[in-house]
């Protein structure tokens, strides 16, 4: 059964998380913001006809008590649910991020979004709540990079690519201690660089995206991150490699519980996200290069929101109204 019917549901599940962590937005508690966009997002994701499973969450069930890692959710989670649906059975992966950018969204900073990824049954890599190394770039960039290459090779691939020289190019990285040998390299190199403080899955679907003036993704981030992105770049085209990384002797027994035994895995798009039904929806919750956040008006709010379909080749986005009180004006 096609996942297309979900399309929706779960433009509602991430819009509806926008407005929640919207409603938080520079009051300077990112726990809080975090809370209220994850406690939206289950909320939502429990009323959908679906036996659901998450496979990238907030973390193990003893340290979230939501949206947890094999948490079930739909109307056909369990196995009363699941007998009684018979052959309409829908078992649905779902990878979320219910609020990317929780320290942007507490301060009122740019590119707080509220995202999630959906397929059929395995086809999101379950992957451990680690580091990733990646490298992200566009369709126009496809096939040219390789996470193992020199800085300067990538990025004289990527120039090629685009038909420009490298001083054209804006690299994003992460504002990290980790990442001042990859900064180094990126200005020996020519590229310009843009340093962000947090949302290198929203950085890589700018990357994938003309006219943002992102060109490419480098550096070090989470893995759960890695997935969602990799669900994304299936359905624009672009391209991630990446590889799991272990700072801690927990990350280490992390890889070991998940049953990763090659570490040294260099992993493609397709790797991470497999799946030929997947679907992908991102809600903007502060004003970021692909969607404005949240605005409110006296009446209720308004959200923008990038869905897409890989299966369909749907790239959508959506401008809605939510009207909590009908009988105030709409004003846009």
């Amino acid at each position: 059964m096609s996942l297309d019917h979900f399309e929706q549901g779960l433009i509602r599940v991430t819009e509806l998380a926008a407005v929640a962590a919207a409603h938080t937005m520079g009051f300077g508690d990112s726990t809080r913001s975090d809370k209220v966009a994850v406690e939206s997002m289950r909320e939502e994701l429990d009323n959908l006809p679906m036996s659901g499973r998450i496979v990238i969450g907030e973390g193990e069930r003893d340290k979230a008590p939501m949206l947890f890692i094999h948490e079930e959710l739909g109307t056909q989670k369990g196995d009363e649910a699941r007998t009684a649906a018979g052959e309409a059975l829908l078992e649905v992966d779902i990878a979320v991020d219910p609020l990317e950018g929780t320290a942007l969204c507490a301060t009122g900073a740019p590119g707080a979004v509220a995202v999630l990824a959906a397929a059929e049954r395995g086809g999101l890599l379950e992957a451990p709540d680690v580091y990733m190394q990646k490298i992200v770039v566009g369709p126009t960039a496809r096939g040219t990079i390789h996470l193992d290459a020199p800085v300067s090779e990538n990025l004289r691939n990527i120039a090629q690519a685009f038909d420009r020289s490298t001083s054209d190019l804006t690299v994003v990285v992460l504002d990290r201690d980790r990442h001042r040998q990859l900064i180094d390299d990126i200005r020996r190199a020519g590229a310009r660089i843009r340093l962000i403080q947090d949302g290198d899955l929203s950085a890589g679907i700018s990357a994938a995206v003309r006219g943002t003036g992102v060109h490419a993704v480098m550096g070090t981030g989470g893995a759960p991150e890695g997935v969602i992105t990799a669900a994304a770049m299936r359905c624009l085209g672009g391209e991630i490699q990446g590889r799991l990384l272990a700072f801690s002797d927990a990350h280490e027994r992390r890889l070991e519980e998940m049953g990763i035994e090659d570490k040294n895995r260099l992993y493609s798009t397709e790797e991470l996200a497999p799946g030929q039904d997947l679907l992908f929806s991102c809600s903007g919750v502060t004003d970021g290069e692909l969607l404005r956040g949240v605005r409110f008006f006296g009446g209720g709010s308004r959200t923008s929101t990038l869905f897409m379909s890989h299966r369909r080749g749907v790239i959508r986005f959506v401008d809605t109204i939510h009207r909590e009180d009908t009988a105030q004006p709409v004003r846009f």
